[in-house]
């Protein structure tokens, strides 16, 4: 053998030989890759474990949640619908005890006539026009007890202290037998609807 096929043949195991060392350096550090990797890493299935449990946790939170808002949703709407009923309920009381507010004040216009008619002097002496002052009396007295019935009452009267919410005062005056604030006439008579006034007294006061 010629000394330059020695020295090729020798050039050809230097390479084989470095060859064969860096696959095997490499073999080495891809199984020391491998196993850091699943000492750092932990357990795939550990993992896919707590991230399922983390799941369902936040999932229930949410739950609790939605269900905490559905019931406040639900008592306010209840809430709602109960003060919507109370508001029917308490407006058509009210259409009930003032529908009559309208006729009641034109009857008022009625009941005004026949007390100055009674109010009127006359010769009760005459048997027609006592009879005739019997029959406007009764009539007034009926009319009173039926509007009565209806709920409307007259309000002012002489001596009774003066309510500027029931009373309309058109003069003040110095009035012997009577105290500051007493009323010590009548002009026209009030009358209330059920509690509530469709018109004031007009009255004098004492002062």
């Amino acid at each position: 053998m010629t000394e330059q096929a020695q020295n090729a043949e020798n050039k050809v195991e230097t390479q084989t030989a470095e060859n064969s060392e860096n696959k095997t350096e490499q073999n080495e550090m891809q199984i020391e890759a491998v196993e850091a990797e699943n000492t750092d890493g932990g357990d795939p299935l550990e993992e896919a474990i707590a991230r399922v449990q983390e799941l369902q946790e936040a999932l229930a939170a949410q739950n609790e949640e939605n269900a905490k808002r559905e019931q406040e949703l639900n008592l306010r709407a209840r809430a709602e619908i109960d003060n919507m009923r109370r508001r029917a309920e308490q407006d058509v009381e009210k259409a009930h005890k003032f529908a009559l507010e309208k006729f009641a004040k034109d009857i008022l216009n009625t009941i005004d006539n026949l007390e100055r008619a009674l109010a009127t002097p006359a010769n009760l002496e005459d048997e027609t026009i006592k009879a005739l002052f019997g029959g406007v009396e009764l009539t007034l007295k009926e009319l009173l007890a039926t509007v009565a019935r209806f709920g409307v009452e007259p309000v002012g009267a002489v001596g009774e202290v003066f309510n500027p919410d029931l009373h309309q005062a058109i003069s003040m005056q110095p009035s012997e037998g009577f105290e500051t604030n007493q009323i010590t006439a009548v002009l026209q008579k009030g009358y209330l609807l059920n509690g509530r006034v469709i018109r004031p007294a007009m009255v004098m006061v004492a002062a």
